[in-house]
Order: structure tokens, then C-alpha cells, then sequence
């Protein structure tokens, strides 16, 4: 017997409204009994009945990939957002957003500096999404209309295995499950209240509309994932490359990040960690979404989204 390596899908068969889990073996999706979360939950049992199942798949086992509509992988209860975990990404806003007379290269040094300081003694900057901005990997992203600053961000996520709370970093990757791909849309001008500027950000507002989070294609265990800290993150709009950066430019990793998160709430088995995004926004270009564009997004060994956006009607 030889090992055969899969990934974990949600999807429907044409006609059928039920989203079902699938093991997504090669091109071939083979039905599984229980939600997603059922699965993650009690992996423990289940791993073993799966590795079996995906080296018995033959070519014709289960469901064509493409005879399928797949959903996103995960339908978590929490979703933990990352802000600023990338150096390259914080350097580069530093610098765009420095104040006339100020030397670009002065800024750029000195938040390096800073940004080393916090790698080493701070913590990282977390705040909560909504589960229903949730959308799948091909969905069409409705831009509303309410503003024409919407933004894209992609960002590797991790998926919490099993009930983590007040793990160590050491301790925290024993507690995730997998790791999946999710695109953090954002409207920018909604980022920061200009009413209240004393209250800072407003992320509700900024983040969680409908679509907002397109999540998958895949759900891959992470004994199938290798290093999330040695993975490449690239986005492409209308084909051209936005961002390309490597996961090794995060700031703080997915250990320190799933530990610090777990020290205030308890992560539960199908929650995700976002990590935060690369360097390449499009407040970086100083282009923002428009009706018509379309984002292709990917990180190594999670596939592929393709984002179609259109204007609200």
C-alpha cells in the first residue's frame, strides 16, 4: 500500500441544493458522511479511514471534479483576522503614507527597525470577520456600490484542528487542522471613521460584506501542507501580478499567531486564523477594483480562485 495525498472540499451536485464533504483525490471528488466540521472534529478517528480511502480511489472513483459546484471548504463558527503581518507590506505603507518633507528612505529605515523590534517583542494586531462574508473560490464579488475603494488581500488561513485555548507557540500547531487560501477583500475609505477618529478602525464596515472573504478552493490537512512559513502568495488581476511575496516576510508566523490568538478566546475545531497580507494591494498601485476585473488567486498547494467583479446593479 502506498500513501496517496488529498485534500478536503465542500461542494453539490447539479440539482441538489445539500453541500456535502468530499476527499478531492486527484481530479476525483469521493463523498464523505458528516459536515466539515464533523471531520476536523474528530480527525483523530477519521484520518486513518480517509488515508485508506484515498489509496483504494481508482480512476473512476466518486465524482468528477469537474461535474461538481465547489463551495468553500470551511464554514467556520469564528474567523480571526491579521492586520500589518507582513514587513515588506508595513514598510511599503510607511513610506506611501509619510508626511510631505519626510525622506522616503528615513522611513523606510525606521520602520524596519520598528518592525524588527515587534517581531521580537510584540504581538500581533487581530480583529473578528463574519462567517457570512464567506463565499467560494469562483463566486462572482459584487462591488457594492456604496463606495469605489474595495481592495484585495489574499492571505493564507489556518484551520483549527482541535479546541485551542492558551496554547503556547510551541504547542499551537498541534491544534490546526489544515490550511486553505481566503481572499480579504477590504473598502478602504470605511477603514477608519473620519467622524470618530479617536475610536480608530472600523472593520465591520470595511470587511464583512457579502463575498467579502472568498475562501478555498481546498481545505489541505497540514500533513499534506509541508512549512506555512516557506509558501508563495500571488495575485494577479486581469493577469497581471499584484502580489508575490513569500509567507517567510511574515512578521509573526502561524504558531505565534494561533497561540496569541488562543490566550484571550478559545479557537475551535473550523475556526480560521487569517495570517495577514503580502506586500501589492491595491492601495499600493493605487488601483482598486473595478467592474470587470478579474483576480486570480494562488498559494502554493491550495489551488486556485478565480474572482470575477462586478459593479452592484
Amino acid at each position: 500500500m502506498t500513501d496517496a495525498t488529498y485534500s478536503l472540499i465542500r461542494f453539490q451536485e447539479p440539482g441538489d441544493t445539500k453541500a456535502r464533504a468530499g476527499l478531492l483525490v486527484g481530479e476525483r471528488v469521493l463523498p464523505l458522511d458528516g459536515d466539515i466540521n464533523s471531520l476536523i472534529q474528530h480527525w483523530e478517528t477519521t484520518e486513518t479511514e480517509l488515508d485508506e480511502l484515498a489509496v483504494s480511489a481508482g480512476e473512476e472513483a466518486g465524482l468528477a471534479l469537474s461535474a461538481v459546484e465547489v463551495l468553500a471548504p470551511v464554514e467556520p463558527a469564528q474567523v480571526l483576522q491579521t492586520g500589518a503581518n507582513y514587513r515588506k507590506h508595513v514598510i511599503d505603507l510607511a513610506v506611501a503614507h509619510r508626511e510631505a518633507g519626510q525622506n522616503a528612505e528615513e522611513v523606510r529605515a525606521k520602520t524596519a527597525a520598528m518592525m524588527d523590534q515587534r517581531a521580537g517583542k510584540g504581538t500581533p494586531y487581530f480583529f473578528i470577520g463574519l462567517p457570512t462574508a464567506i463565499a467560494s473560490a469562483t463566486d462572482d464579488l459584487t462591488l457594492p456600490a456604496y463606495s469605489k475603494s474595495h481592495d484585495w488581500e489574499l492571505e493564507l488561513a489556518a484551520v483549527i484542528g482541535k479546541e485551542a485555548f492558551r496554547v503556547s507557540p510551541e504547542e499551537a500547531l498541534e491544534h490546526v487542522f489544515g490550511y486553505t487560501m481566503v481572499n480579504d477583500i477590504t473598502t478602504r475609505e470605511y477603514v477608519f471613521r473620519k467622524d470618530m477618529p479617536a475610536i480608530g478602525s472600523d472593520w465591520y464596515r470595511a470587511k464583512n460584506a457579502p463575498g467579502f472573504l472568498p475562501t478555498g478552493p481546498l481545505l489541505v490537512p497540514a500533513k499534506f501542507f509541508g512549512n506555512p512559513q516557506d509558501v508563495q502568495v500571488t495575485l494577479k488581476l486581469n493577469g497581471k501580478a499584484m502580489q508575490d511575496e513569500s509567507t517567510q516576510d511574515m512578521i509573526f508566523g502561524v504558531a505565534k499567531l494561533v497561540s496569541e490568538a488562543s490566550q484571550i478566546m478559545p479557537l475551535r475545531p473550523g475556526d480560521l486564523v487569517l495570517t495577514g497580507s503580502p506586500a501589492g494591494n491595491g492601495q499600493h498601485w493605487g488601483r482598486l477594483l473595478q467592474d470587470g476585473d478579474v483576480m486570480e488567486g494562488t498559494i502554493t498547494g491550495l489551488g486556485t480562485q478565480l474572482i470575477h467583479c462586478k459593479d452592484e446593479q
